[in-house]
């Protein structure tokens, strides 16, 4: 179990968080399959997802993480479209920092939430992060490509969380999710607090 733990914790370590506008190259496929796997908020809210998912079980070990991708695709067209559309979204930048320690809360406190809500919450905090990226790519070819590449990688944050908890719940040590989700409660303070 200390290993597994010492692994998520690497694993949501990399780099600082650059969901601001205008970090690293945003034009083409891999570079939006990199992008998530580089900042701390993108790691922890997409681990999150998938763990509360498999806390939850059922419908929404599916529905919530492609809710996520789903409207995150939504707010990146947004996004992309701003300039020519005047679509903004205020607050960005804080509801993507509330959402890690939110959506670390659902999983420490192990949330039972009705599917739908669930749905509804998740695709909330997607709509501001797939806005927040969807602003630094051109509305081109090149930037459909990197949005493609970038729910790839979201997708397979989420498949981590999943097999994190199912593999947990199945050697009995279920505990480990929800430290897990504390993890991400204590990724998204220091974050708001400017330390990480």
């Amino acid at each position: 179990m200390l290993r597994v733990l010492c692994a998520l914790l690497l694993l949501m370590a990399p780099t600082s968080a650059f969901a601001h506008v205008g970090h690293g190259e945003t034009s083409s496929f891999a570079a939006g399959l990199a992008h998530p796997f580089g900042g701390l908020d993108h790691i922890a809210v997409m681990i999150a997802v998938g763990l509360w998912a498999a806390l939850k079980g059922g419908r929404a070990l599916w529905l919530w993480p492609a809710v996520f991708v789903g409207v995150m695709l939504v707010g990146g067209a947004l996004g992309m479209s701003g300039s020519l559309a005047h679509v903004a979204l205020p607050f960005v930048e804080p509801a993507i920092l509330a959402s890690v320690v939110a959506l670390g809360l659902c999983v420490a406190l192990a949330l039972d939430v009705p599917v739908a809500a669930g749905a509804v919450l998740v695709g909330a905090f997607a709509l501001f992060h797939g806005h927040a990226h969807g602003t630094e790519v051109a509305e081109t070819m090149s930037g459909v490509e990197y949005m493609a590449g970038f729910a790839v990688a979201t997708a397979s944050l989420h498949a981590i969380g999943i097999a994190f908890a199912m593999l947990m719940q199945r050697n009995a040590l279920r505990p480990a999710i929800r430290i897990a989700g504390v993890a991400c409660v204590l990724v998204g303070a220091g974050m708001v607090a400017g330390v990480l």
